[in-house]
């Protein structure tokens, strides 16, 4: 068939050729057989105690919660909610679940209550595992939400009365069964394996469906990829301290496990703990976000630590300057690349990646394996050609099922062509390298974090002194770009900067605070349908002088 010339601009990134579909019926059974595979090999690190867990105590601690499950009445399709930083026990849970066939929905440890509720009330949990930091916040929304059976504390020491604790499920001979009489997960590639939380910018968060037939293309694009890029064998141990309860986070966790990769977790960033974990295990791979490269290019202590082993790093969750690339392939010369991807829950980890042997520095990278792109104009439609700007959209066998109990929203971003529509604006060149520019749907990116605008205008619309607001983002070399409010007052009435911040602050989760500060002008500018026009907001703040 002759292609149109439009279409000739549509842009695939090559077949898939590992297919785990032909050899397992669920990722529970893929999952069992690798860590099978790689028993002897240690699995994860905890860079905090130093503990080593092999793929064989992932295995069988795996098992023993599956079996705790199974008795316990947790069937295929219920779903486990997890609400934690990075620590052993996320894993051993995860795992679980999928070898039981339950779902799993993650709850973000920095959620305000109005958060944890849309999310439990949305997901539906039938138990969640909570870790200390947050098991009485747990307890109290738990009250207050219909459906949750049962809260399980991670750890050994019960902090709230009458909760169990995890490692006394683990240690109870019950649940302790040979592998031969585990059951078999159910084999049904479409149902939704997790359930993750997006921020839209339409206030509060959607829960974005990822079926196991989604994530088994991504573990197949990722080792299609890695056969490509590397000729031999690499022994892979990666440093990772992206959040599990963020896509981005544990589908690394998921990859690395199936991959027989290891790899060194941390619940959070410090400086000294990230430095010391790369010299002290030899580190080759790091997964970042771009105020950690900030971090590893101007800070001081970076040049104290033996960083000699790092050979690559990958970035994603927000576009990575090639200013601040250069600095740190600078100044740790052994970094022979630097590779960004792209991607969205929504896309469960990326469509675009930097996967061949060439980079660009500023690129997110070309089209991912086995995956369609083609970048439009937002207005028309019309499929746009390379170094024209547009919205890039996609197409491939990782993009999710929908949102959960959402089909409007699902119809708005999923047109009836199957293509994904992201609402992030960026190019191609001529080598099909994309770059990122902008965002139509106006998201606040505040480090690796998501601010939706719309929540935070609605808090301030609520303010008793407040008439109108508009948030924008502050571009900000260290966090990306930090949450700015422009204020109209109520006539006749005074109200203070402070008052403002010190209002939102006791609202919402602490990287939506208004760190951009706030501005006190006559009105919003908005068009005649009264969306605001935050573009002539941006333009104010870079040309103060001009009045509205």
């Amino acid at each position: 068939i002759a292609m149109s010339d439009e279409e000739k601009n549509i842009i695939f990134g090559g077949p898939q050729i590992t297919d785990f579909t032909k050899f397992v019926g669920s990722l529970g059974e893929l999952l069992l057989f690798q860590l099978n595979t790689n028993q002897d090999k240690v699995g994860i690190i905890d860079g905090i105690t130093g503990r080593k867990v092999t793929y064989k105590e992932i295995k069988e601690k795996a098992l023993h919660l599956a079996e705790y499950f199974r008795q316990n009445g947790i069937k295929a399709g219920d779903v486990i909610g997890i609400c934690s930083e990075n620590r052993l026990e996320f894993p051993y849970t995860v795992y679980g679940a999928l070898l039981v066939g339950a779902t799993i929905t993650t709850i973000n440890l920095l959620y305000t209550e109005r958060e944890m509720i849309h999310t439990i009330q949305l997901t539906r949990p039938k138990v969640i595992f909570g870790t200390e930091l947050a098991i009485e916040r747990l307890t109290d929304v738990a009250r207050k939400c219909s459906g949750v059976e049962k809260i399980i504390q991670y750890g050994d020491k019960a902090l709230v009365n009458g909760i169990p604790v995890f490692n006394d499920i683990l240690n109870d001979k019950r649940y302790a069964k040979p592998e031969e009489d585990f059951v078999h997960p159910p084999e049904d590639l479409d149902r939704s394996a997790l359930i993750m939380m997006s921020s839209g910018t339409t206030g509060l968060p959607k829960g974005v469906q990822i079926t196991e037939r989604n994530i088994l293309s991504t573990l197949a694009q990722s080792v299609d990829a890695r056969n490509e890029l590397y000729q031999e064998e690499v022994e892979l141990i990666i440093l990772s301290i992206i959040p599990w309860f963020h896509v981005y986070g544990l589908m690394t966790l998921i990859s690395s496990s199936i991959g027989g990769i290891i790899l060194i977790s941390l619940p959070r960033f410090d400086e000294h703990l990230f430095l010391s974990s790369i010299e002290k295990y030899r580190a080759t791979h790091v997964f970042m976000v771009p105020p950690l490269m900030v971090f590893l290019a101007k800070h001081p202590l970076v040049s104290k630590y033996d960083l000699s082993s790092l050979k690559e790093l990958y970035c994603g969750a927000a576009p990575l300057s090639k200013e601040v690339e250069k600095a740190v392939m600078d100044r740790i010369p052994n970094i022979t690349a630097i590779r960004q991807g792209f991607g969205l829950s929504e896309t469960t980890l990326s469509v675009l990646s930097t996967r061949g042997v060439k980079t660009k520095p500023g690129s997110v990278g070309i089209v991912s394996i086995g995956t369609y792109c083609k970048v439009i104009d937002p207005e028309t439609g019309k499929i746009l050609g390379p170094n024209e700007a547009g919205e890039l959209c996609f197409k491939g066998p990782q993009i999710m099922k929908g949102y959960m109990g959402n089909d409007s929203a699902t119809r708005d971003t999923i047109d009836s062509d199957g293509w994904f529509h992201t609402g992030d604006v960026g190019y191609f060149d001529e080598e099909k390298f994309f770059f990122i520019v902008d965002r139509l749907k106006e998201l606040i990116k505040y480090k690796a974090f998501q601010v939706p605008p719309a929540e935070l205008e609605d808090l301030l619309v609520s303010h008793p002194k407040v008439a109108d607001a508009a948030v924008i983002g502050l571009p900000d070399e260290n966090a990306g770009e930090l949450p700015m409010a422009f204020v109209v007052k109520q006539p006749k009435v005074d109200v203070t900067e402070k008052e403002i911040k010190d209002y939102i602050a006791s609202k919402v989760t602490n990287y939506k605070q208004l760190r951009g500060g706030v501005r006190f002008i006559n009105e919003i500018p908005k068009n005649p349908s009264g969306k605001i026009l935050r573009r002539e907001l941006r333009l104010l703040v870079k040309n103060p002088q001009s009045k509205l």
